[in-house]
């Protein structure tokens, strides 16, 4: 019966990318209707729980912290792709989506999944252990993309406005694949263990001895489908987006808030794949992934945008409001003290998690 379902659930997630795609193929570029909306939903549901099965199959192939970077990159280049078409598409209001994208996935990742993940963990095995020389190297990397990209803007004096000029843009678009490209060499390569797993006495966990790792051609397949599963959520939620705005403009909330709920549609993979592995006591792979997400939206997002400004019309407000500012500090103030100790307790998780629901009260009513 156990192997019956198995196959069952291995067949489902098999199934899904490929409706989900075959689905944005007949609806791409069209007005919906709301009954083809509702059956778009679904299928971006299945969708993003597909992504989740075949980023942990490819995870458990690769190992730590190659498996979180795979699923970090992925969904953020997919993620990359939907804010320029959207900025393509959207003309003068869509001037200040990739900030507001950018921004939405900070929060989302530094409070919402890290405040969530280290609730779970904690709640579940009495205290949530992880390696602060990781989790603070890749803290500080997305405080200072962050900075560079988001705040400086609104303090620059070149052009009018929160704006970068031609000169500060490609500055902050190379900054940003630089520090990006040395994190991933820091992670990767020369200290490797640094992001790892660790036991509660500090070992590091090299090796999860109740897994089986699957073979390369099941890992090779599941990255096939991952990269179906996700193009079908990015562009299943883009065809759902007019609906969403509209909703968002019937309710009498600010444009930034379709950048909030495409955040949040884009991460919901990483969350859901953040949260198990808290839920097994790898709080360490839980960081990985949400930090690793909010510095791969900067780093790899900014560049590109930077490049597609050469053909877009119209201006590329970048620089955050006074209020965004001050929770950004307070988000980086809050997770150094979070990660200096090495341990965390449901206050912690508490704590981010409130700091979270605090961007999104006032991103409703600013």
């Amino acid at each position: 019966m156990i192997v019956r379902l198995r196959s069952l659930l291995t067949q489902w997630t098999a199934v899904v990318p490929v409706v989900a795609v075959v689905l944005l193929a007949f609806t791409w570029g069209r007005d919906l209707p709301g009954a083809i909306v509702a059956l778009v939903t679904l299928v971006l549901a299945g969708a993003v729980l597909a992504a989740v099965h075949h980023a942990e199959v490819i995870a458990h192939r690769v190992g730590e912290p190659f498996g979180s970077l795979v699923l970090a990159i992925a969904v953020t280049i997919i993620e990359v792709a939907l804010i320029v078409t959207l900025m393509v598409d959207g003309g003068p209001k869509s001037s200040t989506l990739a900030r507001d994208t950018v921004f939405a996935a900070v929060m989302i990742t530094c409070n919402g999944i890290v405040g969530l993940c280290l609730l779970v963990a904690s709640l579940r095995h009495g205290l949530a252990v992880f390696n602060a020389e990781g989790t603070g190297a890749a803290l500080a990397t997305v405080a200072t993309l962050a900075t560079l990209s988001l705040v400086f803007p609104t303090f620059t004096t070149s052009k009018p406005g929160p704006e970068f000029s031609t000169t500060q843009l490609t500055f902050a678009a190379l900054a940003s694949l630089v520090l990006y490209g040395l994190f991933v060499t820091t992670q990767t390569v020369r200290h490797r263990d640094y992001f790892l797993p660790i036991t509660r006495l500090g070992e590091v966990i090299d090796v999860d001895e109740h897994v089986n790792a699957p073979s390369a051609r099941a890992a090779g397949i599941s990255l096939g489908l991952l990269t179906l599963a996700l193009v079908g959520v990015v562009g299943l939620a883009k065809g759902v987006s007019p609906t969403i705005e509209s909703g968002v403009e019937a309710a009498g909330m600010p444009q930034s808030v379709v950048g909030v709920i495409i955040a949040l549609l884009v991460l919901l993979p990483e969350t859901i794949a953040a949260v198990r592995s808290a839920r097994r006591d790898r709080v360490q792979t839980s960081l990985n992934l949400a930090l690793g997400s909010a510095m791969a939206s900067i780093g790899l997002t900014i560049p590109a945008v930077a490049l597609a400004s050469v053909w877009l019309s119209g201006p590329l407000v970048l620089g955050l409001s006074s209020t965004h500012m001050v929770l950004l500090a307070l988000t980086v103030v809050v997770s150094s003290l979070t990660v200096v100790p090495g341990r965390a307790t449901p206050l912690q998780g508490g704590v981010h998690l409130v700091v979270f629901a605090a961007y999104l009260e006032l991103a409703v009513t600013p």
